[in-house]
């Protein structure tokens, strides 16, 4: 389980940005990757999941 910060996320689009805490990566999330909702600057604990175009952040839920 990696942790990490929201970056950016806009919930009319589904989609935004985590930052891993330990790695400084960015990592894309997709509404459908949510365990609960976010919103920016929150703490979370996520997963990765290859993706169509990466990393993924899946199985997001906060910290």
């Amino acid at each position: 389980m990696n942790r990490g910060k929201v970056k950016f996320f806009n919930g009319e689009k589904g989609f935004g940005f985590i930052k891993d805490e330990s790695s400084e990566q960015e990592y894309f999330v997709h509404v459908t990757g949510l365990v609960d909702e976010i919103k920016e600057n929150d703490e979370v604990t996520f997963e990765l999941k290859e993706g169509r175009k990466g990393l993924n952040a899946v199985n997001v839920k906060r910290a």
